[in-house]
């Protein structure tokens, strides 16, 4: 990082508390700490800061993706798949990891099926990429959504599978060891599968998957390492089923009912929608026909609707969100589309802007660092070019990030080629 001041000067800033904008704003920050921020006329900026400038610029707090998956090629194709090693599979993530940050991502929960070493290689300083918390394994029964079983024999693993731990477990004593196993791996998250899903062969997404006491297993075993669980959880009967054996995520939500969204109000559990994925699996069939079954085209099609109603309801009576995509589903550095979906299907600019930020810094455990511009917290910033309260839609092309800081450091500069700091 800079041994000097740094001060970002910009036509407007959000701060990710959800107060007004600031107009013709600037912030300055030394080492990795924030140390002023507010309107330009307002703060001191060192007489050795570098300053950077640009027209038309709006800082923001980092943004943060609470379901990635960085060690999963972009869009899933299963000839691609079965002719990739297993080597070459996981160095994907290395491009991953960087087209995630350059998108202004310096955050992210990591899905499963990225081992701990991406993230001791990103904080060694191997690659630049974004700060990460892992699941690292993906858990689920026999036949159900983490099952890679193909119907002609083959077991068919959309990431690597170097490091980590295999994903079926059956029964309360096998959910109980394979949580530890994951643990052992370096997760900081239990992702469980308690419904079926688009991309699995032998299920469906309306299906709940694993019993509650299996669940309840799998909470009791990250709690006692201080770790919570998240869930797939597409189905209604999946998504109560997590949330009353204790589970703090519900991802995707695609089935939510009333119920549902009663109990998760009721329990505090935070939605993370992904409303990108199923367009994304849509997506990448439509240019690519041959890369993937048309039985899980047709489940993603069955699902975008009820995923955008269920999505609606949510944000209208209150239910906490933070943002997700999915990526590796669909395409890396482009997790920006994901904000513009949110504030098309019910939320404010704002409120997909906090969905990024505070909210997110919260479930992760890093509201003391991160989330928010404030005074001694983490330098974590990206600079857009354009108002995204004014054009949301902005957010749906990387191009229109100019600056991305974390913890102090520039690792991104629109134009200008920069080194890789040691430890970021």
């Amino acid at each position: 990082m800079p041994d000097h001041p740094v001060a970002l000067v910009a036509d407007r800033l959000i701060d990710g508390t959800g107060r007004d904008p600031i107009e013709a704003a600037a912030v300055v920050w030394e080492g990795d700490r924030l140390t002023a921020i507010g309107a330009r006329a307002g703060v001191r900026i060192p007489a050795d800061a570098e300053v950077i400038e640009d027209h038309d610029l709006t800082v923001l707090p980092g943004l943060m993706d609470l379901h990635v998956h960085l060690g999963m090629q972009a869009g899933v194709n299963f000839p691609r798949i079965l002719m990739t090693p297993r080597a070459l599979a996981l160095l994907y993530a290395v491009p991953n990891c960087s087209a995630t940050l350059r998108a202004g991502f310096t955050t992210v929960r990591d899905a499963g099926l990225t081992p701990a070493g991406v993230r001791v290689a990103v904080e060694r300083g191997l690659f630049p990429g974004p700060r990460m918390q892992l699941a690292v394994s993906i858990l689920g029964q026999t036949g159900g959504h983490a099952d890679p079983f193909m119907p002609c024999g083959v077991g068919l693993d959309f990431g690597s599978g170097l490091d980590i731990p295999a994903g079926v477990v059956d029964g309360v004593d096998g959910m109980r060891q394979r949580v530890r196993e994951v643990l052992r791996s370096g997760a900081d998250w239990i992702k469980l599968c308690t419904s079926g899903g688009v991309l699995s062969a032998s299920d469906t997404p309306d299906a709940a998957q694993l019993t509650v006491d299996e669940i309840a297993t799998a909470v009791y075993e990250a709690q006692t390492q201080g770790k919570g669980c998240m869930a797939h959880a597409m189905s209604a009967q999946g998504i109560k089923n997590a949330l009353r054996a204790g589970v703090r995520t519900i991802e995707h939500g695609c089935f939510l009912d009333e119920e549902g969204i009663a109990l998760m109000k009721q329990r505090g559990a935070t939605l993370v929608p992904t409303l990108v994925a199923p367009v994304e699996v849509i997506r990448n069939a439509e240019k690519d026909p041959a890369s993937i079954p048309e039985s899980m085209v047709e489940k993603a099609r069955d699902t975008v609707q009820r995923h955008a109603a269920a999505f609606r309801a949510a944000v209208e009576a209150g239910v906490e969100i933070a943002m997700g995509t999915d990526s590796g589903v669909g395409d890396h550095g482009r997790n920006g589309q994901e904000l513009a979906l949110m504030a098309e299907r019910g939320m404010t600019p704002m409120q997909a802007i906090l969905a990024s930020t505070r909210t997110p810094a919260r479930v992760l455990g890093l509201a003391d660092r991160l989330g928010t511009l404030e005074v001694g917290k983490l330098a974590d910033l990206v600079a857009v070019r354009g108002d995204p309260l004014a054009e949301i839609g902005l957010f749906n092309d990387p191009g229109r990030v100019q600056v991305v800081v974390k913890a102090g450091a520039i690792l991104h500069q629109a134009g200008r080629p920069l080194p890789v700091p040691a430890g970021l």
